[in-house]
């Protein structure tokens, strides 16, 4: 036994001996290598274009839902990155009404590492993006927006790291920012060529960094010149791409060369985790994935972002209450009525817009307007309920002929309510609604004369239009000229230049009866049934349905004007 024990002490004794000798750290050399096998993992969870869409609908998942995700990852011990590509600080009145500053406190408490601007950024001016950069806990970076002086206003890129493996982040912002926000906005600002700019920031990044993402404001729309896709086939060392501005749907990423790029969507109907791997000094792997509002279900909100949230609203009812004019009639933006004809609230908004934009005409959807102003003064809360989807103006070239197939398309389903009837400004317009749906617009003028189907005009509507909603297919194809804030700011600028509202209903769209002996309209009273109306003309309540195109016989309401079929 004493044996034993003294040949232990001697081996122990030249173990120690000999580690003694070895480098300082040699002694952890097995754990690191084992480490090092699988490589350091990173997670990456990231947002674009949610345009302030701070809390959760049924569509949209909402920053609660996102902050409790970033926690549950972080909690577990994973290493990760929280990026955002954009249009985040503009779209909703819980951001319009504090220029921003609500949504970078929510972002601030999620622990965002960094965003670049996108053109919407911009919609407050550049003086407040550059207050915003300051005030959030985060940088915002973009290394091809350029001073005068050629100088960046913000930090081009950020180097942060984790278990020894260093990331370069770098910010690319659309250079259709200097027309896709007031010009204003953008004095003195130059947008370097994004292809140009990456090839530079990545020769700074050389020898400086193992892992080069490019946070993107450029998207991949077709008719853009300067896109993300362009700037992975043309810089080459770029591991990955969190890109924004074409509301681009990539479930599992878009892999250009060595380069994958990922985009959300918009409105934070999804958010991206993306998952790296660093190993045997390479980008190993790279995995992307979205979360949809279906996915997100289960997720708890983040506490701290709710009360962050309720903190926020509570503060801003003092600014909704504030008045900014007065109306001396009722402003009707009531549903039955928005919908299915010529409204004052719609001659009030459509004049707003083209006296902001100097358009030709303007046209926008009465499913946009959902309340009435009374009579008396007109706070900004008002308006904000009257237009609350956080809709931004978009000016476009359109020809006659699309206009015209747009104001077809509106009127198609007449006397039906539809959230697509058109309410217009700058134009005149007679339809026939007893003629076949695509043949029912007799007349149409734009500034007093006859509209041109062949003429280019430059139309003035809002986002959701432009893009092709409500099925306005027509006019997505039109060249954008230039976007401008907020709807509901640009009619709150207009009520105030106006003091006093005193709109009225103008004839700007008539519905006529080419043969009014054969054709009875008649206006839906309070207490009125489908079938009773049926059956004071001698008809079935299906057949009065069926001629109206009424998708609901028992959704009938009191102002609504019903056609009467000749027997």
């Amino acid at each position: 036994m004493k044996k034993v024990s003294k040949r232990l002490g001697i081996l122990l004794a030249l173990v120690m001996t000999f580690s003694m000798l070895l480098p300082m750290g040699s002694i952890w050399a097995a754990d690191s290598n084992a480490e090092g096998a699988a490589g350091v993992s990173l997670t990456i969870v990231h947002t674009n274009d949610t345009h302030s869409r701070v809390l959760a609908t049924k569509d949209e998942i909402g920053f609660a839902k996102i902050a409790a995700k970033v926690r549950e990852l972080r909690d577990s011990g994973e290493n990760v990155l929280v990026l955002d590509a954009g249009d985040t600080f503009h779209g909703q009145t819980i951001s319009t009404l504090v220029q921003g500053e609500s949504v970078a406190k929510v972002m601030d408490t999620i622990r965002y590492d960094a965003m670049v601007p996108g053109n919407h950024d911009f919609n407050y001016g550049q003086e407040r993006l550059a207050e915003l950069d300051k005030l959030t806990d985060f940088p915002i970076i973009s290394a091809n927006v350029l001073k005068a002086d050629g100088t960046p206003l913000f930090t081009p890129y950020i180097i942060k790291e984790f278990n020894g493996v260093k990331v370069g982040i770098f910010g690319l912002s659309t250079p259709e920012t200097a027309y896709k926000t007031n010009p204003n906005n953008l004095k003195g600002l130059t947008f370097d060529d994004p292809v140009i700019a990456a090839e530079k920031i990545l020769k700074e990044l050389e020898g400086k960094t193992d892992i080069v993402i490019a946070l993107s404001h450029l998207g991949l729309d077709e008719g853009s010149i300067h896109t993300s896709k362009l700037v992975a086939e043309r810089v080459k060392g770029i591991d990955l791409i969190i890109d924004g501005h074409s509301h681009t749907v990539l479930n599992e990423g878009l892999k250009v060369g060595d380069t994958l790029i990922v985009q959300t969507g918009e409105y934070g109907k999804n958010f991206g985790v993306v998952n790296m791997v660093y190993k045997d000094s390479n980008v190993s792997t790279v995995k992307a994935k979205l979360i949809s509002r279906a996915d997100a279900e289960q997720i708890v909100e983040d506490a701290d972002i709710l009360k962050a949230v309720e903190g926020i609203t509570a503060e801003q009812e003092k600014i909704t209450s504030v008045v900014i004019g007065k109306t001396a009639v009722e402003l009707d933006g009531l549903r039955e009525h928005a919908r299915t004809g010529e409204t004052n609230l719609g001659n009030l908004i459509t004049d707003a817009v083209l006296k902001a934009t100097g358009a030709d005409a303007v046209i926008t959807n009465g499913g946009g307007i959902r309340a009435s102003i009374d009579v008396g003064e007109i706070t900004k809360g008002e308006v904000i309920t009257v237009l609350p989807f956080g809709n931004y103006v978009v000016v476009k070239k359109v020809k006659g002929s699309d206009i015209v197939a747009a104001l077809e398309h509106g009127v198609s389903v007449y006397p039906a309510a539809n959230g697509g009837f058109p309410h217009v400004a700058g134009i005149k317009f007679v339809f026939d609604p007893s003629k076949e749906a695509g043949s029912r617009v007799t007349k149409a003028e734009i500034g007093g004369k006859a509209l041109d189907p062949d003429k280019e005009y430059i139309l003035a509507t809002n986002d959701f239009m432009a893009a092709g909603g409500d099925n306005y297919t027509m006019l997505a194809p039109g060249q954008v000229i230039k976007e401008l804030p907020g709807m509901d700011e640009v009619v709150m600028d207009y009520i105030t230049s106006l003091g006093t509202v005193d709109m009225k209903v103008e004839g700007r769209i008539v519905a006529e009866q080419q043969e009014p002996q054969a054709l009875t309209v008649y206006e839906v009273k309070a207490g009125d049934f489908l079938w009773k109306i049926a059956k004071k003309f001698g008809l079935t309540y299906e057949r009065l349905a069926e001629f109206n195109k009424l998708k609901d016989a028992n959704l009938i309401f009191e102002g609504q004007k019903l056609l009467i079929p000749e027997l």
